[in-house]
């Protein structure tokens, strides 16, 4: 975007839009005409080859205005997403400053801001603005800003050293401030609060030279440890947007600006009020230094997840390059390599195997503890642990396209989103830190007029007090630290929040409708039933009918074979195979006649099958499907072959109803199959034989009423009744993690994270209805107090020192509060479902 002037002399401003779906003349001339109608366009020309529009408009561009039309007209305008790392925010106030900054860049749309974990992102219209355009947005707000590329393990260390970096100045700052403070608190408090070292003092040290000693230490406070305050406070109280730093510094400066003018000039104030208040700077300046402190150290711990996460990457691969092997960087790793992976060692990235077999422990992909056989032509992921074997493999994906990193990305976007109930305390901290510097004043004005004597000092006091308690830091932390807990320790369960906004979304959800096949069953046929008559032996059977089934794709037939193989029986060669379409097969084998087919085939056969109707029944109630062998001439056997319900998955819906959820299926059975299946399971509602297009309709049913839904499903066929719930999860497939319609991936293959999510969601939310009441109520209770409200009433004032303390503990209380998440206790614990990072299971973070 640029900047000149037009033939009258007005100021013209250029702007270049990405437009996508041109496919011919006629579009590019449909969109000219559409952008040169917008107001303020004075030309608009539109390449079909470079598929973007210059624009130029008279005064300040309007990108919206462009895109809106641009889109009437039937295309549609690219966006992109940039991701800044902010450096120098510290509470709520400076996350609103940040935000409205690169808000009013032309072209971006959306801005948020994660206090918790200092990054910004941004959605913009790609191509109108630069990350250079967002850096300085954040810096003409008074902060830092970088680029924040794709987590590696490289750059998770570089954000380690500099947050460690920041941790040990703030120690080193709170050391210097605690040893040049007490002298002072010793000196003015201990006269105050011990006869003999008023005494002492007096006599020993004198009252002149105590306030000259006070002066000369508080000035090394302020002006040293002290100084990040004004260094950040001074700069926003002169834009015009002062932030927690901005009412530190007023607060100290008030109180040491009396003191020096008290000790200095006493003869300028009123008769009586030359007292001193250096305690009182020095003493705020050392509290909110050891909250910051502490502070550093919780906001740290809440980021363990991902720190775990990058560890599980390993940072060098043996590659075969020539005729030998040699160790190099994991960045060095190229599309094509041949890796080898000796027992104990982590796979480096992701690919298949060419040479060799092991078992690869990938709990910390899909939660089960139990080694995966991995041989020639099986996938293998980056991060996960070979343990017995050596084998080769071709590397199929690096870098940020590996699943680990796949992995890391979602987390990170979850952590960075903002929940809908962020936006109340947007609205209220934008006014927050004003406001209180509007009670200050107040504050000061009140006493000054109607306060006892020593009036002057009653009103700075009181004035300081207000100013020091009322930092916005609790509010800014209440909500993202909760998220970032709550999303890592979910990542730990191996459950993936593509968006920050399900995590509070899930926890209203009253139905939880499941995709039948793959999702409540294992998503494939196998043989479940092989009831023989009298006179033939199973195997016998089996060995038969799996022979004939050898000739047929169908997946039943696949099932059959499967069975037999898993038993090692050996399939004879076979003879003039028939498919009689819509009845069955038959063919010769080994010398003997065998059919395989429904119980019409039987029928046509001159095979009578009442002996195995009862059987057959009880199969059909059980949602299997019943077939029959015939070998020689005779009924042979009654075979059923179904598509297994998962393990879990029961033990997972009566946990679900625990929760108080309503369960509901959607599967293309037929009515009696589905019944029956719901039935076993104890599943509430059933939508049977819907196509796949109409499972959106189905959720649509679910939610007459107003109830919110959730869908569950596999991810891939499933994707528009995943878009269309009001919260989608997908089941993962350990290695097909990045399913764009869902809003939750489970990583594990099962139903077990259902209620896993649900839970921790519920969890989340109460921790953040808690920090919230905590700092708001904070707020709500104690400004009056330190107004001087009670003072009427009782005698109660607050002393800054006080106010300082409990500033201090609101931020801590919340982080701590938050922390508690860590230990979230989750519902379903089989093996522990997680990324193989999960810590021990203790008590729930409630």
């Amino acid at each position: 975007m640029s900047s000149v002037a037009s033939r009258s002399g007005a100021p013209l401003s250029r702007l270049s839009l990405p437009i996508e779906g041109m496919t011919c003349a006629s579009c590019v001339g449909r969109v000219e005409r559409a952008l040169t109608a917008v107001p303020g366009v004075q030309t608009a020309s539109v390449n079909l080859a470079t598929e973007r529009a210059d624009l130029s408009f008279i005064g300040a561009p309007d990108p919206q205005a462009a895109v809106r039309a641009i889109e009437r007209a039937g295309y549609t305008v690219h966006e992109a997403t940039t991701e800044l790392s902010i450096e120098g925010m510290t509470c709520a106030s400076c996350v609103g400053r940040v935000e409205r900054g690169l808000a009013q860049l032309p072209g971006v749309i959306a801005a948020s801001v994660n206090l918790a974990t200092e990054r910004a992102q941004v959605r913009h219209l790609a191509g109108t603005v630069s990350v250079a355009d967002l850096v300085a947005a954040v810096e003409n707000a008074g902060y830092t800003a970088r680029a924040a590329g794709v987590s590696t393990a490289a750059a998770g260390d570089q954000e380690e050293e500099r947050r460690e970096a920041e941790a040990r100045a703030l120690r080193r700052s709170l050391l210097l401030a605690v040893v040049l403070t007490l002298p002072v608190f010793i000196l003015e408090m201990g006269s105050h609060l011990v006869p003999a070292m008023h005494h002492w003092v007096m006599h020993a040290v004198g009252l002149q030279t105590s306030w000259y000693l006070q002066f000369a230490l508080a000035t090394l406070v302020l002006f040293g440890p002290g100084l990040r305050f004004f260094r950040k406070g001074v700069p926003g109280l002169l834009r015009g947007a002062p932030d927690m730093n901005s009412l530190v510094s007023l607060g100290t400066a008030a109180a040491y600006g009396y003191s020096v003018v008290a000790t200095f000039a006493p003869g300028v104030l009123p008769p009586g009020t030359a007292n001193v208040y250096f305690e009182a700077a020095v003493v705020i300046v050392t509290l909110i230094l050891l909250g910051r402190t502490l502070e550093a150290r919780a906001k740290g711990r809440t980021s363990q997840a991902i720190k775990r996460l990058v560890g599980l990457q390993a940072r060098t691969a043996r590659v075969q390059r020539g005729d030998e092997t040699v160790e190099v960087p994991l960045d060095e790793v190229t599309l094509g390599d041949v890796v080898l992976v000796r027992p104990g060692e982590k796979v480096p990235v992701d690919g298949a195997v060419v040479e060799g077999a092991s078992y690869v422990d990938e709990s910390m992909i899909t939660g089960e503890p139990v080694p995966v056989a991995k041989a020639v032509g099986a996938e293998v992921v980056g991060g996960t642990l070979n343990t017995t074997g050596a084998f080769s493999f071709r590397v199929t994906k690096v870098g940020g396209d590996t699943v680990l990193a796949q992995i890391i990305r979602l987390v990170e976007q979850a952590q960075g989103s903002k929940l809908p109930i962020q936006a109340l305390v947007d609205r209220v901290t934008m006014w927050f830190v004003p406001a209180v510097m509007a009670a200050a004043a107040l504050t000061f004005l009140v006493w000054l007029v109607l306060g006892p004597a020593p009036a002057l000092t009653f009103a700075l006091v009181n004035a300081v007090a207000v100013l020091i308690i009322a930092c916005p830091c609790a509010m800014g932390l209440a909500t993202p630290t909760s998220i970032m807990v709550g999303t890592g320790r979910a990542a730990e369960l191996g459950v993936l929040f593509r968006k920050g906004e399900a995590l509070q979304a899930l926890r209203d959800v009253s139905v939880i409708a499941l995709d039948k096949t793959g999702t409540l069953t294992k998503g494939r046929p196998e043989l479940t039933d092989l009831e023989p008559a009298d006179g033939f032996q199973a195997d016998e059977v089996l060995a038969l009918v799996a022979a004939v089934e050898t000739r047929s794709e169908h997946p039943i037939a696949e099932a059959i074979v499967a069975a037999a193989r898993a038993r090692g029986l050996a399939l004879a060669t076979i003879e003039r195979f028939e498919a009689v379409p819509g009845f069955g097969v038959s063919a010769r084998v080994a010398g003997r006649t065998v059919a395989v087919g429904a119980d019409r085939y039987m029928t046509r056969l001159g095979l009578e099958v009442a002996a195995f109707r009862p059987t057959a029944q009880r199969l059909g109630e059980q949602g299997r499907s019943p077939l029959y062998a015939a070998i020689d001439g005779r009924l042979a056997a009654v075979i059923a072959v179904a598509d297994p319900i998962k393990e879990s998955t029961p033990a997972a819906i009566q946990a679900l109803h625990a929760l108080g959820l309503k369960v509901a299926m959607i599967t293309g059975d037929n009515a009696a199959t589905a019944a029956a299946i719901a039935r076993q399971l104890g599943i509430d509602e059933v939508a049977a034989e819907v196509l796949p297009d109409g499972k959106v309709a189905a959720l649509k049913r679910f939610r007459a009423g107003g109830a919110k839904v959730a869908f569950v499903g596999d991810g891939i066929n499933d994707a528009p009744a995943l878009a269309e719930a009001d919260v989608g999860l997908a089941i993962g497939t350990g290695t097909d993690v990045a399913i764009e319609a869902a809003d939750v991936v489970l990583m594990s293959g099962d139903l077990r994270g259902v209620p896993n999510a649900i839970a921790l969601s519920q969890a989340t939310i109460r921790n953040i209805k808690q920090n919230l009441f905590w700092a708001f109520a904070y707020n709500a209770v104690l400004i009056p107090v330190a107004a001087g409200l009670l003072y009427p009433f009782n005698g109660t004032l607050l002393s800054p020192i006080f106010a300082a303390a409990a500033m201090a503990l609101s931020s801590v209380f919340v982080l701590g509060n938050a922390l508690r998440l860590k230990r979230f206790h989750a519902p379903m614990q089989a093996d522990t479902l997680g990324t193989g990072m999960a810590e021990s299971e203790r008590e729930t973070g409630r």
